[in-house]
């Protein structure tokens, strides 16, 4: 007996020493230790029960601790009451908790929960039933993505920063690589600049009090046909258009099976319980928490949870469990963190570091030309940069591919066919695109047939029923080549996905190609190799000119380039007058080389930085006997700031680079589905496309 009475004695004792952790000291009432909540504490209330004392002396009884609630008058001050050690615990709310957590390594020890008991909600795209983004999320086709279909449409969001109306939707396209960030990557009020590059100028970023705003807003904002996505928590639709009783719905609502929402982008959380572990015992924390979650089967606690805290209960959680997801998106928001830091008057901002950035290259053992090393574009990204940069030298597409796709490089300049590839099959993403001559970044495939023809009749004569490529069955086809874009895989893949041809052979095969042109056109539809007649372009337009074919598949110029220009004698001997050529209307777009990276691997303040630094190559041209401004002056001319650089070598001027290294006049930020997209289309309708490309490119799996 004598023993078990020492044990249960120093038991006590050692329960005594561990709850003394918060003070180090048992105090004179007899409690054992001290607890410090930070809160928001009002001049008084007119509801007593309230008042957060009433947390505060139901956790002194609970915990036989002296609780006493420590005054703040801002997020922020809660912030730095936890970091500097005058409060042990703190509710707030996200965006605190996200930059608390950050920033300052404070952590979560337990949750609110709603009313359905959760500790989150879930933000979502909403989206008209009848619009393609519904049905490419509904249509199990890997190749067709709903939110890059968001990308030139008409966004609904609830507000300026809101959580699910705007930061978790932009941070997961940004972060995924859908959308650019357009501006300055540390100010957050890029984010605006970057909505509308990315939808479009129209889109809906509501002041309080308008009536687009707020999560009814925006959906009222979709559902009346301003715009093409509502950016709301997964709850919304339900709680204005799908109440019990019908004269409860909004009056703007549609019918509940016209809203489709698109998968979540991620969680947004509840409001946690933060601490610092830096001056919280492991020991306290679990009884704190105990205690806190608790109180939900308290009868009298749940009554406190409900006055003070506005919820029905508490759940035990961490950092990374319940801001894990909702940190993922906002920290791709350009800005976000020294936003919050400014909102919060906190004394320290989070810098972001850029490191090494390595470019994938096809670089050749030595140049003839020296003005055409990459290794000038790499030092003239170094410079705008602020860091080092390197040449990644790679031998083929396919190892650009892989190069992004394991981060062995940071970003590539590839053609069409593996950027689709890379984008399709690894979720690498386009930043960027060179300029083609006429300052586009595609050229158009189109069908040439001549004027006499019943194609030409049938496009021009206004009649719907008259399709001109129903009447292309059975016609001999002029190809350039086998799987050439314009010429073959961009037509067919139209025709196929269109329901004009039906694929003959293996679905899985590229060769059933071959049977199903033959199938569709004719037995003579040429497919010429390189180095026979009707071999490229201009074989393909002589195949229809001399009366070997009906049609002949080139892209939007082709005509013009071999058959009009303005010395007669330049023109092909084999061409008609050019009103004999007719183009029907263009199949899509084949995109120029596009500037790819890899998301998952590159963050978002260096891609940023990168962008904007290959962007300023289009601000310099080398000028001579420049006459304005005082000259003449020879050298560098900055567009933008109007300053002449007479020293720097020709070589290292922003327009020489691209004419001498990257073969353009300019770049011009892009988005995959906005470049790709048109291509991506057509092509993947081509039978074992995916499989050839693979092959093609001796991408390992």
């Amino acid at each position: 007996m004598k023993s078990r009475a020492l044990a249960g004695i120093m038991t006590i004792l050692m329960i005594s020493c561990i709850f003394s952790g918060c003070t180090g000291n048992d105090d004179d009432d007899g409690t054992v230790g001290e607890l410090v909540i930070a809160f928001e504490v009002q001049a008084d209330y007119d509801n007593i029960d309230a008042n957060p004392q009433v947390l505060a002396d139901y956790l002194s009884e609970k915990l036989n601790y002296d609780v006493s609630i420590y005054s703040v008058d801002s997020e922020g001050a809660m912030i730095e009451a936890l970091r500097f050690g005058n409060a042990d615990i703190a509710i707030m709310d996200g965006g605190a908790a996200w930059v608390g957590w950050q920033q300052y390594d404070l952590e979560v020890l337990g949750a609110d929960q709603k009313g359905d008991g959760r500790t989150y909600y879930d933000a979502h795209a909403w989206v008209r039933a009848d619009s393609e983004m519904a049905m490419a999320h509904l249509d199990d086709n890997p190749y067709t993505d709903p939110f890059a279909l968001l990308s030139g449409k008409t966004s609904c969001h609830t507000g300026w920063l809101k959580s699910a109306g705007m930061l978790m939707p932009m941070g997961f396209l940004i972060g995924h690589g859908y959308a650019n960030v357009i501006g300055d990557p540390n100010d957050v009020e890029t984010l605006r600049n970057t909505i509308y590059g990315f939808f479009n100028e129209n889109a809906s970023i509501p002041d309080s009090g308008t009536p687009y705003y707020g999560y009814g807003g925006a959906v009222k904002c979709l559902s009346d046909g301003t715009g093409d996505v509502a950016f709301a928590k997964d709850s919304t639709v339900d709680s204005y258009c799908n109440n019990e009783i019908a004269t409860e719905n909004e009056e703007w609502c549609l019918e509940m099976n016209q809203y489709v929402a698109l998968p979540a982008f991620g969680k947004s959380p509840s409001h946690p319980f933060m601490y610092n572990p830096e001056f919280m015992d492991s020991n306290v924390l679990e009884i704190v928490r105990d205690a806190l979650v608790g109180m939900s089967d308290d009868s009298d606690a749940s009554l406190i949870l409900e006055n003070v805290l506005n919820t029905p209960g508490i759940t035990s959680t961490n950092a990374e469990e319940h801001l894990g997801s909702y940190s993922s998106m906002i920290s791709n928001i350009p800005g976000i963190s020294a936003y919050y830091t400014n909102k919060y008057d906190l004394n320290e901002t989070a810098t972001p570091t850029i490191d090494t950035v390595r470019i994938a290259f096809e670089v050749k053992a030595d140049y003839e030309n020296i003005d055409e090393n990459p290794q000038i574009l790499a030092d003239y990204l170094a410079e705008k940069l602020g860091v080092e940069v390197e040449l990644y030298s790679v031998d083929s597409e396919g190892a650009i591919i892989e190069a992004l796709r394991f981060g062995h490089a940071d970003i590539a300049l590839m053609d069409g066919g593996a950027a689709w590839v890379g984008w399709k099959e690894y979720g690498l993403a386009a930043m960027a695109a060179d300029q083609k001559s006429d300052g586009r970044t595609y050229y158009e495939a189109h069908a040439w047939v001549r004027a006499d023809s019943e194609m030409a009749a049938a496009h021009f004569d206004d009649d719907p029923s008259t399709d001109p490529f129903s009447l292309l069955e059975g016609k001999t086809s002029c190809h350039t080549g086998w799987l050439k874009s314009a010429g073959m895989l961009l037509p067919m893949g139209y025709l196929i996905g269109n329901g004009y041809a039906s694929v003959v052979g293996d679905q899985e095969d590229v060769g059933s190609l071959r049977d199903t042109i033959h199938n569709f056109f004719s037995e003579d539809s040429s497919i010429p190799e390189s180095g026979t007649p009707y071999y490229g372009y201009g074989g393909a337009v002589k195949c229809l000119s001399d009366g070997t074919g009906d049609v002949a598949f080139a892209k939007d110029s082709t005509v013009d380039s071999y058959c009009n220009n303005e010395v007669a004698s330049d023109n092909e001997e084999w061409c008609l007058e050019i009103d004999q050529y007719v183009a029907l209307p263009a199949f899509g777009q084949a995109p120029s080389h596009p500037v790819m990276y890899n998301p998952s691997m590159l963050d978002v303040q260096t891609r940023t930085a990168i962008l904007n630094a290959l962007m300023s190559l289009n601000y310099e041209t080398y000028v001579e006997n420049y006459s304005a401004m005082g000259g003449p002056y020879t050298g560098c001319y900055d567009i933008t700031t109007h300053i002449i650089n007479e020293t720097a070598p020709k070589n290292t001027c922003g327009s020489e680079i691209m004419a001498n290294i990257l073969n353009t006049p300019g770049l011009v930020r892009v988005t995959s589905q906005d470049h790709l997209g048109s291509y991506s289309d057509l092509i993947a309708n081509i039978p074992g496309i995916s499989t050839y490309f693979g092959e093609k490119f001796e991408i390992a799996e």
